[in-house]
């Protein structure tokens, strides 16, 4: 971040009830420590964007899969004309270590609803984003898991007009530490549910244009 040159701060969004010595280590390291307000992936990402402060918001993941080294020019992607920076393992240059199985789930889903939702992004399932904080704050966000990360940008594009979407190739590792809360049924299931709502989201949205 001394690198980007801008006035920032570091949030780590940690569990409802407290599992070790988190909070110690953040103040140590001079870091706001917060604990989520609501359940699960969605409900952290929530916290956090209502903790924000400044005028960006970059989310990332805490486990070792993404490395801060790209954060300088994700933050030089964010130009004027553009809504949303994407650290992308699809765009060119970018890369992904996950298991073979993954990619194939990750490259299915993001097709299913970058089709689905008219977003035009190659990587539509990473977290690993930069947004302007004024529009996240203003859209209103109801997924509990990881399809929030959909959601929300469905949500900024019908709020917007349209969503500009900057992508800057990254190299996805494996986790290095803790366990993923992933399970594959309710996984699917979730995400389905997600995309049939969102659908019809987007489809009244249309329609109330139209009828405007």
């Amino acid at each position: 971040m001394e690198k980007v040159g801008e006035k920032y701060e570091i949030i780590v969004v940690d569990t409802e009830q407290k599992l070790d010595n988190t909070e110690d280590v953040c103040k140590n390291s001079g870091v706001r420590y917060i604990n989520q307000k609501y359940p699960k992936f969605g409900g952290a990402f929530r916290t956090g964007i209502e903790c924000a402060q400044n005028d960006k918001f970059l989310i990332m993941d805490s486990d070792g899969s993404h490395n801060p080294k790209y954060i300088p020019e994700i933050c030089k992607a964010l130009r004027p004309d553009i809504d949303l920076v994407i650290g992308s393992r699809y765009t060119k240059g970018g890369k992904t270590n996950d298991s073979m199985t993954s990619v194939i789930m990750s490259h299915c889903l993001n097709f299913t609803f970058r089709l689905a939702l008219g977003i035009k992004a190659k990587d539509i399932s990473t977290d690993y984003r930069l947004y302007r904080t004024e529009q996240l704050k203003k859209v209103s966000l109801e997924s509990q898991n990881y399809d929030i990360l959909e959601e929300v940008l469905l949500k900024l594009k019908l709020q917007n007009g349209r969503l500009r979407i900057a992508e800057v190739p990254i190299t996805f590792k494996k986790r290095l530490f803790g366990e993923s809360k992933r399970t594959l049924i309710p996984f699917m299931i979730s995400y389905l549910k997600t995309l049939f709502r969102l659908v019809r989201i987007r489809i009244s949205y249309a329609g109330g244009k139209k009828n405007g």
